[in-house]
């Protein structure tokens, strides 16, 4: 089967429905989990306390999700609705070279080097 505009239009839309109920589901999970764990007196939201250093790197958000974290499990689903229209990029670039539209495949992989440097260098 060959590759045409509709095709890759229709992996597209099935990557990005994938990406967000699956980003949905993990963000579930965890929020379950965090309601059921923390029973408790109501928490001050008078004044603003960030979140831990440990949520700062995916190092620490592994081993939280590892040990079940809910905060860690929420943060993995918000990554991959982050990393869902990244992953369109990619596809889209992919889609293109199959056509043979090097026009495109060399604007959507410049996009995607921009979309990737601005997520793990942001600094």
């Amino acid at each position: 089967m060959s590759w045409n505009d509709q095709r890759v239009e229709t992996w597209v839309g099935m990557l990005l429905r994938i990406g967000v109920l699956l980003a949905a589901a993990v963000v579930l999970v965890g929020g379950v989990l965090y309601v059921m764990q923390n029973k408790g007196p109501r928490p001050d939201y008078s004044t603003f306390h960030g979140e831990p250093a440990t949520f700062a790197t995916l190092r620490g958000a592994a081993e939280g999700i590892a040990t079940l974290e809910p905060r860690s499990i929420i943060m993995f689903g918000l990554l991959l609705l982050i990393l869902t229209p990244i992953a369109r990029v990619g596809m889209c670039v992919v889609g293109f070279a199959f056509e043979r539209d090097k026009m495109y495949v060399v604007v959507s992989s410049l996009v995607l080097v921009i979309l990737l440097y601005s997520v793990f260098f942001h600094r």
